[in-house]
Protein backbone atom coordinates (compact mmCIF):
# COMPACT_ATOMS: atom_id res chain seq x y z
CA UNK A 1 0.00 0.00 0.00
CA UNK A 2 1.16 3.46 -0.81
CA UNK A 3 -0.42 6.66 -0.74
CA UNK A 4 0.80 10.80 -2.13
CA UNK A 5 0.76 13.18 0.70
CA UNK A 6 1.43 16.82 1.01
CA UNK A 7 3.47 18.39 3.81
CA UNK A 8 5.95 21.74 3.52
CA UNK A 9 4.42 22.65 0.52
CA UNK A 10 6.04 19.35 -1.64
CA UNK A 11 4.05 16.15 -2.44
CA UNK A 12 5.79 12.82 -1.02
CA UNK A 13 4.91 9.23 -2.51
CA UNK A 14 5.30 7.06 0.59
CA UNK A 15 4.84 3.26 1.98
CA UNK A 16 4.91 2.03 5.41
CA UNK A 17 8.28 1.45 6.73
CA UNK A 18 9.71 4.37 4.24
CA UNK A 19 11.82 6.63 5.89
CA UNK A 20 12.22 10.23 4.34
CA UNK A 21 13.40 14.21 4.46
CA UNK A 22 10.44 16.52 5.38
CA UNK A 23 10.36 20.04 5.75
CA UNK A 24 11.26 21.27 9.57
CA UNK A 25 7.95 20.24 11.72
CA UNK A 26 7.51 21.29 15.33
CA UNK A 27 6.99 17.76 16.90
CA UNK A 28 9.96 16.43 19.30
CA UNK A 29 11.78 13.41 18.74
CA UNK A 30 9.72 10.19 19.19
CA UNK A 31 6.13 12.00 18.38
CA UNK A 32 3.86 10.13 16.64
CA UNK A 33 2.12 12.88 13.83
CA UNK A 34 -0.34 12.07 11.12
CA UNK A 35 -0.15 13.51 8.04
CA UNK A 36 -4.07 14.35 6.71
CA UNK A 37 -3.90 16.16 3.13
CA UNK A 38 -3.77 12.54 1.27
CA UNK A 39 -3.60 13.04 -2.60
CA UNK A 40 -3.98 9.25 -3.57
CA UNK A 41 -3.45 6.09 -2.10
CA UNK A 42 -3.14 3.09 -3.95
CA UNK A 43 -2.83 -1.05 -3.27
CA UNK A 44 -2.39 -3.22 -5.65
CA UNK A 45 -4.48 -3.03 -8.83
CA UNK A 46 -6.84 -0.25 -6.57
CA UNK A 47 -5.96 3.30 -6.59
CA UNK A 48 -8.42 6.00 -5.01
CA UNK A 49 -7.85 10.21 -6.22
CA UNK A 50 -8.94 12.38 -4.34
CA UNK A 51 -10.22 15.72 -5.43
CA UNK A 52 -8.20 17.19 -4.12
CA UNK A 53 -7.98 14.72 -0.59
CA UNK A 54 -9.09 11.30 -0.26
CA UNK A 55 -12.06 11.58 2.47
CA UNK A 56 -10.96 9.73 5.39
CA UNK A 57 -7.55 8.60 4.62
CA UNK A 58 -4.49 9.67 6.93
CA UNK A 59 -0.90 8.58 6.90
CA UNK A 60 0.71 8.21 10.45
CA UNK A 61 4.87 8.38 11.10
CA UNK A 62 7.44 8.76 13.73
CA UNK A 63 9.89 11.75 14.08
CA UNK A 64 13.73 9.78 14.45
CA UNK A 65 15.42 13.05 14.03
CA UNK A 66 15.78 16.78 13.00
CA UNK A 67 18.47 18.03 11.43
CA UNK A 68 19.87 20.66 8.75
CA UNK A 69 21.00 19.76 5.03
CA UNK A 70 24.20 20.34 3.43
CA UNK A 71 24.99 23.90 2.51
CA UNK A 72 23.51 25.71 -0.92
CA UNK A 73 26.30 27.80 -2.03
CA UNK A 74 24.62 31.46 -4.39
CA UNK A 75 27.26 32.89 -6.21
CA UNK A 76 25.75 35.96 -8.04
CA UNK A 77 28.71 37.31 -10.56
CA UNK A 78 28.88 39.78 -12.98
CA UNK A 79 31.53 39.53 -15.87
CA UNK A 80 33.26 42.62 -16.69
CA UNK A 81 32.10 44.39 -13.80
CA UNK A 82 34.14 44.43 -11.05
CA UNK A 83 30.78 42.39 -9.07
CA UNK A 84 30.71 38.86 -7.06
CA UNK A 85 28.17 38.40 -4.35
CA UNK A 86 28.05 34.99 -2.36
CA UNK A 87 25.81 33.60 -0.01
CA UNK A 88 24.89 29.98 1.43
CA UNK A 89 21.99 28.60 3.13
CA UNK A 90 21.22 25.19 5.06
CA UNK A 91 17.63 24.19 4.97
CA UNK A 92 15.93 22.92 8.72
CA UNK A 93 14.34 18.85 8.06
CA UNK A 94 12.45 16.35 10.01
CA UNK A 95 13.25 12.93 9.55
CA UNK A 96 9.73 10.77 9.72
CA UNK A 97 9.34 6.97 9.48
CA UNK A 98 6.30 6.34 7.97
CA UNK A 99 4.37 3.15 10.23
CA UNK A 100 1.06 3.48 8.87
CA UNK A 101 -1.36 4.06 5.85
CA UNK A 102 -4.97 4.57 6.39
CA UNK A 103 -7.70 4.85 4.10
CA UNK A 104 -10.15 4.02 1.25
CA UNK A 105 -7.79 2.11 -1.54
CA UNK A 106 -9.37 -0.04 -4.49
CA UNK A 107 -13.35 1.45 -3.30
CA UNK A 108 -13.19 4.52 -6.43
CA UNK A 109 -14.07 4.43 -9.75
CA UNK A 110 -10.57 6.02 -10.70
CA UNK A 111 -8.36 3.62 -11.49
CA UNK A 112 -5.46 3.54 -14.11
Amino acid sequence: MYAVIVTGGRQYRVMQGETLRVEKLESEVGAVITFDQVLLVGSGEGITVGAPLVAGASVAAKVTAHGRGDKVRIIKFRRRKHHQKQMGHRQYYTEVEITGISGAAGKSANKE
